[in-house]
C-alpha cells in the first residue's frame, strides 16, 4: 500500500510511481498484541509535509472540549498545574485547557500542525516524544499533573519507550489519559481501512494491561467511547505493577477473556470478512458506473486512501474527493490518482452519489452537506456494510 497520509502534490506519473510498503498484520500469541510486521520510519510518516490537522472536524473539537472540561473538574486543575499532550497536532485539545488558564505544553513532531498550534498560543515542542525527551521536560518544567496521549500510542514503533516517558514525566499523584482505537471494534465492525502504516499496533485491554504494568503504571479506569469507530479511553497512574487495577479495567479484561480476545483464534475469520466487504463495495461502485451515475468522495482521510486502494477504485469510479482541510485541497489521493478539492465542488457539480470515506464522521458530514442531499444526492457509507444513507 502507499502511505495513506502522503498526499501527492502532482498528478500520477507512471514514470515515477509512488513508494509502496508492505501492510501485513499479525497477532502475538504471548501478549495478544495485534501489530504490523513492517515498520516505516516515523520520520517518513510524520515529519515531511504531514497534512492532518484535527481542528477541521467539528465533531473532534467538541469531543476534545468535553474531555478537557471533565478533566479540569475531576483533577481540580488550575494555574499551578501542568498538562502535557503527546502528539498534540494543531492544539485542538490543549486549547481548551489553556482557555481555562491551565499551563500546557504540546509535543508534536509534524512541523505544519505544530506551527498551527503555536499560532493559537499553544506552546509546542516540535519533536518525537521519547523517554529521553520526557526526562528533559521534567527537568525543565517540573513533573506533569496530567499527560494526554490521544491516538498516538498506536503510532509509535516502540510503545515501551513512550510509556516509560509517560512514567518519567508524571508526578507521583498524576495521571495519564490515553485514547486509541479498540481492536475489538475494529475486528467486529470489519474496520479494515483503519489499518495503515501509521497505525503500528492495535490494542486490547489485555495487551495494554501488561504494557503499562511493565513501567509501574496501573490502569485505573477504562471507558469504551464511540469516537473513530470505537475507541478506549484509559486512565493510568503510578503504582506497583502488582496493584489491582480499577473495577472498569477488571471488568473489561474479564469480557475479553470470555470473548477469546486474548487468543489469536479470535482473528481467524477477519481476513475473509474483509475480502467479502471489499468485493461488495467494488461491486456497488461498478454497478453505479455501469448505470451512468457519477460518484465523488468526501474526506481525504487516511482510511479513505486505504479503502480506495484496497478495492482498486481510481478516478473512473470516484471522480474526485472533497475535504474541508485546506492543507489537503489541490493534492491527490495516494495510489489511485483521484484529485482532492474543496467541499463547494459538490454543489457546483452535484454528483449522483458521494461515498463518505471517513465514515466515523458520517453524521457530521451529512449534516454539513444537507443541501447536497436536498438536491437529490445520495451518500454511501462503506463500513461495516456498504449501504446508502
Amino acid at each position: 500500500m502507499p502511505l495513506a497520509d502522503r498526499l501527492p502534490r502532482t498528478p500520477p506519473d507512471p514514470a515515477t510511481p509512488e513508494p509502496r510498503f508492505p501492510l501485513e498484520v499479525a497477532c502475538c500469541p504471548a501478549c495478544s498484541l495485534v501489530q504490523l510486521l513492517h515498520t516505516v520510519d516515523p520520520g517518513t510518516l510524520f515529519r515531511d509535509d504531514y497534512p492532518y490537522h484535527s481542528s477541521f472536524s467539528d465533531h473532534l473539537l467538541a469531543h476534545a472540549r468535553e474531555h478537557a472540561r471533565e478533566l479540569v473538574v475531576r483533577r481540580e486543575l488550575g494555574p499551578d498545574s501542568l498538562v502535557v499532550e503527546i502528539a498534540s497536532n494543531d492544539g485542538y485539545l490543549l486549547r481548551w485547557f489553556a482557555e481555562a488558564g491551565i499551563p500546557v505544553l504540546g509535543v508534536e513532531p509534524a512541523e505544519g500542525p505544530a506551527a498551527s498550534a503555536e499560532s493559537i498560543g499553544i506552546p509546542t515542542r516540535c519533536d518525537f516524544f521519547t523517554e529521553r525527551l520526557a526526562g528533559s521536560l521534567a527537568d525543565e518544567l517540573g513533573p506533569a499533573d496530567v499527560v494526554l496521549a490521544s491516538n498516538v500510542l498506536a503510532h509509535v514503533p516502540d510503545p515501551d519507550d513512550l510509556v516509560a516517558g509517560i512514567r518519567r514525566l508524571l508526578r507521583p499523584g498524576g495521571v495519564a489519559v490515553l485514547e486509541f482505537p479498540y481492536v475489538r471494534d475494529l475486528v467486529e465492525q470489519c474496520e479494515f481501512d483503519t489499518i495503515y502504516h501509521e497505525h503500528m499496533c492495535y490494542f486490547s485491554m489485555t495487551a495494554l494491561d501488561a504494557l503499562f504494568r511493565r513501567h509501574h503504571l496501573v490502569p485505573a479506569d477504562v471507558r469504551r467511547i464511540p469516537i473513530h469507530g470505537g475507541s478506549l479511553r484509559l486512565t493510568v497512574a503510578p503504582g506497583s505493577p502488582r496493584a489491582i487495577g480499577g473495577s472498569t479495567v477488571q471488568a473489561l479484561l474479564a469480557e475479553e477473556r470470555a470473548e477469546g480476545i486474548d487468543r489469536p483464534e479470535w482473528l481467524a475469520d477477519f481476513a475473509g470478512r474483509v475480502d467479502e466487504l471489499r468485493a461488495r463495495l467494488r461491486s456497488l461502485l461498478d454497478g453505479l458506473h455501469a448505470d451512468g451515475r457519477r460518484v465523488a468522495g468526501y474526506g481525504a482521510a487516511a482510511k479513505g486512501a486505504i479503502l480506495l486502494n484496497a478495492i482498486g477504485a481510481g478516478p473512473q469510479l470516484v471522480s474526485f474527493v472533497v475535504d474541508r482541510n485546506v492543507h489537503k485541497q489541490g493534492r491527490w489521493m495516494p495510489g489511485v490518482g483521484i484529485p482532492i478539492d474543496a467541499p463547494e465542488r459538490l454543489l457546483r457539480e452535484q454528483p449522483d452519489d458521494v461515498i463518505i470515506l471517513p465514515w466515523n464522521f458520517r453524521d457530521e458530514i451529512m449534516a454539513q452537506q444537507a443541501e447536497y442531499r436536498r438536491r437529490g444526492g445520495r451518500f454511501i457509507v462503506p463500513v461495516p456494510t456498504p449501504r446508502f444513507a
